[in-house]
């Protein structure tokens, strides 16, 4: 499983004033793994702040992601993980690319 790397994140809640308590704009750099048709791989993304129950509002790659998705979610305090699945009928080999992630906590 890569692990992210050149992780750059900004924490405030400029946008959304009483929706949200907090947000995260994360981006890093990844690779991920060659993936064979059915195959599939989680990476992770360390982000202090973050905790259960935070929602991943938004996700963008630089790269075509070739018929993979990409499911991001908060999988423990201070990490974001994005599940890559492959379903394409082929293997996928993505380039290393530019994540970038907001994940965001709703009010108490």
């Amino acid at each position: 499983m890569p692990a992210a790397t050149s992780v750059v994140s900004r924490r405030g809640n400029d946008q959304f004033r009483g929706v949200y308590s907090d947000t995260w704009e994360v981006s890093c750099v990844l690779n991920a793994s060659n993936l064979a048709d059915g195959a599939g791989e989680t990476n992770t993304i360390a982000v202090p702040g973050v905790r259960l129950g935070d929602m991943v509002i938004g996700f963008s790659s630089s790269v075509d992601l070739a018929g993979i998705t990409v499911t991001p979610y908060v999988s423990a305090s201070n990490v974001v993980s994005l599940r890559y699945q492959n379903e394409s009928g082929g293997a996928v080999d993505l380039a290393s690319a530019t994540v970038r992630v907001v994940v965001a906590r709703m009010v108490d």
